[in-house]
């Protein structure tokens, strides 16, 4: 019988840089990728349930995840029960391929939550609506840019800008 990855010990980072938020993760290669960025650049990861796979061994070990322990994951039943569990003051800062402002153009902070949607619908407008939501200029002739490959751009992208690097 696979453990449980949701109840298995893992990294605890004490005043982490910034936090992504996945929201509602469809994909298990992408949360994946992003739990290895997490893990390799000292970001607390929070997923937001329900999740589109099961999140056990045989799972994790297809994306690659056989670090698990690395990574600072928290995970939370909704939205609301995210809201209510956060731990500092980081305000949130949503991304969404419906907004119209750079995602260069934020202003973050150290303990900030980085909020991204599902790889289908994206974020639900009322979180969109609700908090400050930047997008990733796309020029090309595409619908969207893969959420671990937005994830990595904003994360990093950050993370300089606060001085981490």
């Amino acid at each position: 019988m696979p453990r449980d990855i949701t109840k298995m010990e893992h990294r605890i980072i004490e005043d982490p840089f910034l936090n992504v938020v996945l929201y509602q993760p469809e994909i298990p290669s992408n949360t994946g990728n992003i739990a290895r960025l997490c893990a390799a650049a000292e970001v607390r990861m929070h997923l937001i349930h329900p999740l589109g796979f099961k999140v056990d061994d045989k799972h994790l070990k297809r994306a690659g995840l056989d670090y698990w322990h690395e990574v600072d994951v928290r995970h939370h039943d909704s939205f609301e029960a995210f809201l209510e569990q956060r731990e500092g003051e980081g305000e949130l800062i949503a991304f969404s391929k419906n907004a119209s402002t750079d995602y260069t153009k934020a202003g973050v902070n150290r303990g900030d939550y980085l909020v991204f949607g599902q790889e289908t619908l994206g974020l639900p407008s009322d979180i969109r609506n609700r908090y400050p939501c930047y997008e990733i200029p796309i020029w090309g002739a595409v619908r969207s840019i893969n959420l671990s490959t937005s994830v990595g751009i904003v994360v990093y992208h950050y993370l300089h800008e606060l001085g981490r690097f």
